[in-house]
C-alpha cells in the first residue's frame, strides 16, 4: 500500500534536545555534571513532564530529593529553552517540501503541554503541521500504544499509508506494531532518500 502521508517526532528531528545543553553552562565539573545529569536531572524525571506533570510539581518533588541541588533544578523550568539546541536545518527543508507538495504531515510528540505553546510560537516549521498530538496534553507518552493509537484516530490516519519517523528506535518499533511504516532518524539526508524512494518528495 502506498504511503501518502507523514507523522514525525519533533526533539532531536527537527531540533536538538539534551538537558546538558543547559546544565554544562551551569555546572564546571565534568564529573559533577555527568552525576548530576544521570542521578538527578534524569531522563525518567523529565518523562514525567511529558506525561503531564507540571514542571512546577516536578521541580518540587526532585528538590526535596537533592535539596543542594534546589537552585540547580528550578532551573530546568525558568530556562528550559536552554535545553533545546540547534534547529535540524535539512529535516525543516523536508517538512517545507513535502507541505508545498500537499503530503498530510502531522507530528507526535513527547513534550509538556505547558511548554509547547511557546515552542510553536517561536519555531514557524511547527505551524506547518496539519496537526499536532502532544503526549503532555493527552497524559500519555511514545511508546505507549494507547498513544498511537490515539493519534491515528485523531487525525484520520491509514496506519498502513503513514510514514512515522523517530529518533528512538522504541518508538519506530511501536508505531509498526500498529501497522504504520517507520523510518529511524539520524540524518536529514538518509530522510530525504527514504522519501524520494516512497515518491512522497
Amino acid at each position: 500500500m502506498m504511503v501518502d502521508t507523514v507523522l514525525f517526532d519533533i526533539g532531536n528531528v527537527f531540533v536538538r534536545w539534551d538537558p546538558r545543553y543547559l546544565y554544562e553552562k551551569l555546572i564546571e565539573d565534568k564529573e559533577e555534571l555527568d552525576f548530576f545529569l544521570k542521578n538527578v536531572v534524569t531522563l525518567e524525571w523529565h518523562t514525567h513532564h511529558d506525561r503531564g506533570r507540571t514542571f512546577a510539581d516536578g521541580v518540587a518533588i526532585l528538590s526535596e530529593q537533592f535539596p543542594q541541588y534546589a537552585d540547580l533544578i528550578e532551573l530546568y523550568d525558568t530556562r528550559w529553552t536552554e535545553t533545546i539546541g540547534d534547529i535540524i536545518g535539512g529535516t525543516v527543508d523536508v517538512l517545507n517540501e513535502l507541505a508545498d507538495r500537499g503530503v498530510p504531515v502531522y507530528a507526535l510528540t513527547n513534550f509538556s503541554a505547558e511548554k509547547w505553546p511557546d515552542f510553536e510560537r517561536d519555531n514557524a516549521f511547527a505551524r506547518r503541521f496539519h496537526g499536532v498530538l502532544v503526549s503532555g496534553a493527552e497524559k500519555l507518552v511514545k511508546p505507549d500504544p494507547a498513544i498511537f493509537a490515539l493519534t491515528v484516530e485523531r487525525f484520520g490516519l491509514t496506519p498502513e499509508k503513514t510514514l512515522f519517523i523517530d529518533d528512538r528506535d522504541e518508538n519506530v518499533v511501536a508505531a509498526k506494531a500498529l501497522g504504520m511504516q517507520g523510518h529511524q532518524f539520524t540524518d536529514p539526508l538518509l530522510l530525504r532518500r527514504e522519501l524520494e524512494a516512497l515518491s512522497l518528495l
